[in-house]
C-alpha cells in the first residue's frame, strides 16, 4: 500500500519558507511537513507532566539547560529555556513578516517540537498558512497562542515569577527585531526593516509587554532581571535591569516575592 502525504502549502509561502534561509539560526524551518522523526506537537508541551523526553518534553528542556549551566536551582533554567523558546517563536514570526510580509500560522497543534535540538531542526511546521502580518494577528499568533500556556505551565511547575517570564518574552521579541534590523540587506531592505520596527513597537505595547520593558529606537532595557547572572560564571545581559550582578543572597527583582511578579 502506498501512503500519499499531503502539506498544505499556502501561496504566499509556494517556496517552502526558503527565503528564511538567508536569515540563519533562530530565523530558519525547515519546509512545511511532518517531522522526520517522532516529536510531540506544542499544544501537548503546555502541561504535560511525564517522565522522557517524549511525553514531559518541557521537563526535558529545563533538565537539559540546568545541567548546562550548572544552575543553581530548576526555576534559573526554567527562565533561560523560556526565552530561548520564545526567542525562537518571534524569529521565525519576525522572519516571515519581513521576507514575506506574511506570518505563518503557528498552532501549536501544527507545530512540532524537539526539545533536544537546536535550530532549525527543533521546530517543525506540519503545514504553511499565511496570516496577515498586524500586530494583532501576531500577538494572536505567538502571544496568545504559545506564551501565555508556556508561562502557565513554568510558573506552576517552577514557581517563575510573571514578570520575570513577560520580561523574557518582551526581551526575546526585541532582540529578534534588532537582528534583522542589523542586516536588512538579507530580508528585503530598509524597507522591510522599517516595517518589522513599527511591527515590534506595536507589539511591545501589547498590554502583556507594555510593562515589561522600554524601547528606545532598538535598543531595549527591561524591567526583570532573568536570573543567568545566578549561574556561575554568569552576568548580566545587555537589557538587564540591573547593571551589574546584585549581590547574593538579596532577593532579585524578579524573585517570586519580588514587584516584578
Amino acid at each position: 500500500m502506498v501512503l500519499l502525504l499531503f502539506v498544505h502549502l499556502d501561496p504566499a509561502f509556494d517556496d517552502g519558507l526558503a527565503a528564511l534561509r538567508p536569515l540563519g539560526g533562530f530565523f530558519v524551518l525547515p519546509p512545511p511537513g511532518p517531522p522526520p522523526r517522532r516529536l510531540p506537537t506544542l499544544s501537548r508541551v503546555y502541561g504535560d507532566r511525564a517522565p522522557d523526553v517524549h511525553d514531559d518534553p518541557l521537563g526535558f528542556l529545563v533538565r537539559k539547560v540546568e545541567a548546562a549551566l550548572r544552575a543553581p536551582e530548576p526555576r534559573i533554567a526554567a527562565s533561560v529555556a523560556h526565552q530561548g523558546l520564545a526567542a525562537r517563536l518571534w524569529s521565525v514570526t519576525l522572519g516571515c513578516a519581513a521576507v514575506y510580509g506574511a506570518v505563518p500560522d503557528l498552532d501549536p497543534r501544527l507545530l512540532h517540537w524537539d526539545p533536544d535540538g537546536s535550530a532549525p531542526g527543533d521546530l517543525w511546521l506540519a503545514e504553511a498558512r499565511a496570516r496577515p502580518a498586524d500586530a494583532g494577528t501576531v500577538a494572536d499568533t505567538v502571544l496568545h497562542a504559545h506564551l501565555v500556556p508556556l508561562t502557565a505551565s513554568l510558573r506552576a511547575r517552577y514557581r517563575v515569577a510573571a514578570g520575570l517570564l513577560w520580561g523574557n518574552a518582551a526581551s526575546a521579541l526585541a532582540g529578534a527585531a534588532r537582528e534583522l534590523d542589523r542586516r536588512p540587506d538579507r530580508h528585503g531592505g530598509t524597507e522591510a526593516a522599517a516595517r518589522v520596527r513599527a511591527l515590534t513597537a506595536d507589539l511591545l505595547a501589547h498590554p502583556m509587554l507594555a510593562r515589561a520593558g522600554t524601547l528606545t529606537g532598538t535598543a531595549f532595557r527591561r524591567r526583570s532581571c532573568c536570573l543567568y547572572y545566578r549561574v556561575p560564571g554568569g552576568g548580566v545581559c545587555g537589557d538587564c535591569c540591573f547593571r551589574r550582578p546584585p549581590r547574593f543572597p538579596t532577593p532579585p527583582r524578579s524573585s517570586p516575592r519580588a514587584p516584578s511578579g
